[in-house]
């Protein structure tokens, strides 16, 4: 049977949940999911904030003991766990360096996902149980992110679509995608695991994602919410047994790159004169980031460069909008997010994350035997590939899937098991028994 066979791989560390465990897993995704709700919705800035932080601070009651009780601290691999020893005490370094014992201070780093305290603690996840069980509950939570992330567009969408507030709509598409829908590209990476259903809806998500962000011109969002179409796309290509239908596709593929070269004047002169995507083609060719990156690199001096400047560190640059109206002398972060990793932690932070990273993508890509740990693999390549266009370091499922996926390159229990085994574990219907604690199989 499959289920004893996944049971006895657990014999370096890999265990099968356990009933406690999995009750815990799931108090801590509830925690994440109603914290993840209530600062996506406060995004928006049209809801009652001291509510909604009360919302987040409920979630965090719950996520923070509950991700405690989850931590495993053993790592089986010798050369992650000393790099990832070393990179959990320079992060503590980093909080430490700069934290402020201020009412204000202390509310901005637990209620702001994308510049708090929790982003820095995120790899942490890496230590959670890394088993196929943990691996199905993760989808789950991805869906239902994605429904989340569609009932808030429903909700607000006069505010996404009517330009009499431009600024707002923008920031609303991109902290609803960044934070709940770009994690269902996952979802179409590893689509042999899943219905048609799931699937679909999946696609659905994300392509809605990329048209909002054709919409609203945002650029960065487009490109980040494209990429694991063409991910996804890729591995089916390459994946896919059936010959004859690989020879469609890239039939399919040539003829609409040659239709796209060929119509590509009428095209863009249409989406320029569009009132709906004019501005994205306007926006195509602008340069928006060297004026700030030449006032981060004008501040930050030799040190700052090396060491960061600590979890609250800013540099000058004068006449740049913070959001809500706000002109600040002072920014806490910048677009291009690999500078905003320098910003904290220093060459030294961008450097250890790097080298337990670049790893993980060749040990999934070569060292395994199942698309779980390839897709696992690419996610990670495409978080590095975004971290020049977005700010994706961020307390949110689509941050947390890169150590997630990290933990699952490492495993040697996951990359090594045969396809097959996983497909068949996630296309059972039935409901899967977990391990009482010192039972020793699943029957």
């Amino acid at each position: 049977m499959f289920l004893p066979t996944i049971a006895n791989r657990a014999k370096d560390g890999d265990q099968v949940l356990t009933d406690v465990e999995n009750r815990i897993l799931n108090l801590f995704w509830i925690g994440f999911i109603i914290y993840t709700f209530a600062y996506t919705a406060a995004s928006s800035e049209q809801v009652n904030y001291f509510l909604f932080n009360l919302i987040q601070v409920i979630g965090i009651a719950i996520f923070v003991p509950t991700a405690l009780l989850l931590i495993r601290p053993e790592i089986d691999n010798k050369y992650l766990r000393v790099i990832f020893i070393i990179y959990c005490l320079w992060i503590l370094g980093v909080m430490l360096r700069g934290f402020k014992v201020e009412k204000e201070f202390i509310k901005q780093m637990l209620l702001n996902a994308y510049e708090g305290i929790f982003l820095f603690i995120v790899p942490v996840i890496m230590l959670f149980p890394k088993n196929l069980y943990y691996i199905k509950k993760v989808f789950l939570i991805i869906i239902i992110l994605g429904l989340i992330y569609l009932g808030l567009d429903l909700y607000f969408i006069r505010d996404l679509l009517v330009e009499y507030d431009l600024k707002n709509s923008q920031d609303m598409i991109e902290y609803f995608s960044k934070t709940l829908s770009i994690p269902c590209g996952f979802l179409l990476m590893t689509y042999m695991y899943h219905s048609k259903k799931v699937n679909l809806f999946a696609l659905f998500i994300v392509g809605l994602t990329f048209i909002l962000a054709i919409i609203r011109a945002r650029r960065a969002l487009a490109f980040i919410a494209a990429c694991p179409v063409l991910v996804a796309y890729l591995i089916y290509y390459f994946h896919s047994k059936n010959k004859v239908l690989k020879v469609v596709f890239f039939i399919l593929i040539v003829m609409l790159i040659s239709i796209a070269v060929a119509y590509l004047q009428s095209i863009l002169f249409y989406f320029s004169t569009s009132d709906m995507t004019g501005w994205f083609v306007d926006r195509v060719g602008q340069d928006s980031r060297s004026e700030v990156e030449m006032f981060f690199y004008r501040d930050l001096k030799p040190l700052d460069w090396i060491f960061g400047k600590g979890i609250d560190g800013h540099y000058y640059c004068p006449g740049i909008s913070e959001g809500k109206g706000q002109i600040s002398v002072f920014r806490s972060g910048i677009e291009t997010d690999y500078l905003t990793t320098i910003l904290k932690g220093g060459i030294i932070s961008l450097g250890l994350q790097l080298i337990i990273l670049i790893p993980a993508i060749v040990r999934g890509l070569f060292n395994s035997k199942n698309m779980l740990s390839k897709a696992a693999a690419l996610w990670i390549l495409l978080y590095l590939g975004d971290l020049y266009p977005a700010p994706v370091t961020t307390f949110t499922l689509n941050y947390m899937l890169v150590w997630i996926s990290v933990g699952i390159c490492y495993s040697r229990v996951l990359t090594n098991i045969p396809e097959s085994e996983i497909v068949e574990f996630f296309n059972q219907k039935s409901k899967l028994k977990l391990l009482k604690p010192g039972v020793e199989e699943i029957h």
